[in-house]
């Protein structure tokens, strides 16, 4: 699905958030699941039956339903469910499709997505379909990306998150600052060593790479669209060294400077 193009995303009627009612029960019946259902819960106790396998569910628990499955609920009446569903279909050959069941430790940009598809449809919204498969192929990135990064741990909140994208947006604006690790970590709030980890984690590189590769990709915009030269853009970026900033420059583009520009 994560190559599947937003317009290919076929919309079904059912959808809604709901409360469900203290009687509720979701009965398996004889013909599967005819489409995908995203199915969230946001509060309550109970549990899912997919395919002969039980899940006790509570707030956080999102599955992907397939074409094929077999499902079933119910849940404590004390505490009942509250779900947002939404059935599509996709009408082209699909792959990556996201995995059945995972419990979201990060929930509010899933609600806030899902609560906007809901919205959308209330009233007449202008274009509202075509926001909707936006927002869909959104939700599916979302589960696709914890797939393969992995659930963001516990014990990571989303300050710390806050704090290291600050820090990554800090270095984007101010390339040519001669940035020191410790004064990053500093500025976080953390120690060195636990800042470059959390900094590798969450950006995907290191600090160092992440230094290097901001500042190039700030030369390589003034090269070929503020009509510095060579010269004026390595000393705007802070090196000393015109030969050492043509060589680093080559290392990570392929090219040198003066080609560039």
């Amino acid at each position: 699905m994560l190559h599947a193009e937003p317009s290919t995303l076929i919309l079904k009627p059912a959808f809604a958030k709901i409360v469900c009612e203290p009687g509720w029960r979701w009965q398996k019946r004889e013909k599967p699941l005819a489409n995908y259902d995203l199915f969230y819960v946001w509060s309550g106790e109970g549990e899912v039956i997919l395919n002969d396998r039980p899940y006790q569910v509570s707030k956080g628990s999102c599955f992907l339903f397939r074409p094929g499955d077999h499902t079933s609920a119910t849940h404590e009446p004390q505490k009942p469910l509250v779900l947002t569903y939404i059935h599509f279909d996709v009408d082209s050959p699909v792959n990556e499709v996201p995995q059945p069941y995972r419990v979201l430790q990060e929930t509010v940009d899933v609600e806030h997505l899902l609560s906007r598809y809901v919205r959308l449809f209330l009233v007449k919204t202008f274009a509202a379909e075509e926001e909707a498969k936006l927002i869909l192929k959104q939700l599916l990135i979302i589960l696709l990306r914890q797939d393969v990064e992995g659930p963001v741990e516990k014990n990571v909140s989303n300050q710390l998150t806050e704090a290291i994208h600050e820090i990554a947006n800090y270095i984007r604006q101010n390339p040519g600052v001669p940035h020191r690790i410790e004064d990053l970590a500093m500025r976080a709030q953390l120690s060195p060593r636990y800042f470059s980890t959390r900094f590798k984690q969450l950006i995907g590189m290191s600090v160092q790479s992440y230094l290097i590769q901001t500042r190039i990709d700030r030369a390589q915009h003034l090269l070929m669209h503020a009509g510095m030269n060579v010269t004026e853009v390595a000393d705007a970026l802070g090196y000393r060294d015109i030969f050492f900033f043509s060589r680093q420059f080559k290392q990570y583009t392929g090219k040198s400077p003066s080609e560039i520009r």
